[in-house]
């Protein structure tokens, strides 16, 4: 399962550097869960075949993540915005017990805003 997630999320940052072929057996494999006989059937191939090609797919993906690792760039972007957004609050709820200063409320909301724009 955690395969195929990964998978997916490689074909979302890099499914358009694959060719239209491996784009479609991808597609059919990971997001409509077809069986490999099935998409063999419906492609008129063999299931072998469609083996092959998926898992040149999938090496594929797995290569250009090595290379661009633009899937986990995104993570650490995620995980930084996240971060941000928490020590927002946290600013917030101390800025509440001290007197609520209205510069420092205005900062952290502004903060917060711009944090879930670039999470979008």
């Amino acid at each position: 399962m955690a395969k195929n997630l990964e998978i997916t999320i490689l074909m979302d940052f890099y499914g358009d550097m694959l060719t239209a072929k491996q784009r479609e057996f991808l597609d059919l494999y990971y997001n409509e869960d077809l069986s490999l006989a099935e998409i063999a059937a419906n492609v008129g191939i063999t299931r072998q075949g469609v083996r092959d090609a998926i898992k040149r797919a999938e090496c594929q993906l797995i290569e250009m993540e090595e290379r661009l690792k633009l899937v986990s760039r995104f993570r650490e972007v995620q995980k930084g915005l996240e971060e941000i957004m928490d020590c927002a609050t946290r600013i917030s709820a101390e800025n509440r017990k001290s007197g609520l200063s209205r510069e420092i409320n205005d900062l952290t909301v502004r903060i917060k805003s711009i944090a879930i724009s670039l999470s979008e």
